[in-house]
């Protein structure tokens, strides 16, 4: 008898880093073999896709973060207050970290001079026809709309608004789902077609395969830290809550989903000493709201793709990303390379980043995806030791 992972046709069985990766080598090798006019398709597509991304992304960030807002602001008070200010600085802790190791390590690993002057000497193609999408709104009025819509309809007893809000959000995840998501491969792969035409991708490999490898170090150290403060705040033992939450670590990375791992986490976060009630409540909230491991990420690639192209950066820049960030990406879970979808229009905003690094971007993002998910979730064990520190065998309101 075939196990369901057999069974399942091969298309959907290599997921969506399978095709991104299956994008880059094929984007490679068509930049180096195909002819001019061949590798414009590919520059036309990008022009076309980078222009519907634009339109779609405050539209995302509204259908998205506004109903995430209102499902987080009900529940149970003092105790809900808490867990999210702790989820939140607790990512903006991770995105400085990062920031101040790649601002420390980068700019030794990264070899600025090279990219330069392949761009310096790159052979640019222009596209076939563009056609403008205006967005409705920009990406600031996006986010205050949503925040105004959260925050008041999580207060309201009446439905209709939110049952549209809700509506809302399922129709962003199918557009995420079912055009932007299946068309990134291609994306991607005119990415690459077009920097192997103009002879820049050599530098952006290197570039790519030490940011990663940071970036691997950088998620044990976060949660070596997050499990020592949880102990010590929780008066618990950092080192066998590390090895309890082992389980959830592997089942996040093979699974790639905070959601399908909240199980797991629950039942080791129990194993913790983490009173029940207490878990029940901040393991699946933290699932939603606690995304360290992606901020982590989101900031080194940003930064590693800034000094690479010898952007100016400094740290209130990135305070000001990082602090973004933190709040709106309580939309990522669930959505397919949710974090970095809905971090497009700050990395665009704040950071200035074009479209071409933008595609990037999601090509790092997603080729991290579940050691990001493994790390998000792991730290949700942590957070829930503070949180039962301060509420484990009380009554809450």
């Amino acid at each position: 008898m075939k196990s369901q992972t057999e069974s399942k046709p091969f298309y959907k069985r290599i997921g969506l880093l399978g095709y991104i990766v299956a994008g880059m080598l094929t984007g490679v090798l068509a930049g180096w073999g195909l002819p001019d006019w061949a590798v414009r398709v590919f520059v036309t597509f990008n022009g076309l896709f980078s222009q519907f991304l634009g339109f779609i992304i405050p539209l995302l960030i509204l259908g998205l973060v506004a109903p995430a807002i209102v499902d987080i602001g009900k529940g149970a008070g003092k105790m809900l207050l808490f867990t999210v200010a702790l989820a939140y600085v607790a990512t903006l802790c991770a995105g400085v970290l990062s920031y101040f190791t790649g601002v420390t390590f980068f700019p030794q690993m990264i070899q600025s001079d090279q990219y330069l002057g392949a761009v310096a000497e790159a052979r640019s193609l222009s596209p076939y026809f563009t056609i403008a999408m205006q967005p409705l709104m920009t990406v600031t009025s996006a986010l205050v709309l949503a925040f105004v819509l959260g925050l008041t309809v999580a207060n309201f007893t009446t439905t209709a608004l939110k049952d549209v809000l809700l509506d809302l959000r399922l129709v962003i995840v199918s557009v995420i789902r079912s055009v932007i998501v299946p068309l990134l491969p291609l994306y991607i792969l005119g990415i690459f077609a077009d920097m192997t035409y103009s002879g820049q991708v050599v530098a952006i490999v290197g570039t790519f395969i030490k940011v990663i490898g940071v970036i691997f170090v950088l998620h044990f150290m976060l949660l070596f830290v997050q499990y020592l403060i949880g102990g010590w705040i929780g008066r618990k033992n950092p080192f066998r809550c590390m090895k309890l939450i082992i389980p959830a670590y592997l089942t996040a990375l093979g699974t790639a989903s905070s959601a399908a791992t909240i199980p797991v986490t629950l039942r080791q976060a129990k194993a913790m000493g983490v009173d029940p009630a207490v878990a029940d409540f901040t393991v699946p909230l933290c699932a939603t709201i606690h995304m360290s491991g992606s901020t982590l990420k989101l900031v080194a690639c940003a930064l590693a793709l800034m000094i690479l192209q010898g952007h100016a950066y400094d740290f209130s820049m990135f305070m000001g990303f990082i602090a973004m960030l933190g709040i709106t990406i309580i939309a990522a879970p669930g959505v397919p390379g949710g974090a970095v979808m809905a971090s497009l229009g700050l990395l665009s905003g704040i950071l200035g980043f074009s479209d071409a690094d933008n595609a990037l971007m999601i090509a790092l993002y997603i080729a991290m995806d579940s050691f990001g998910t493994a790390c998000n979730v792991s730290g949700d064990g942590a957070l829930a030791l503070i949180v039962n520190r301060v509420f484990g065998k009380k009554q809450y309101a």
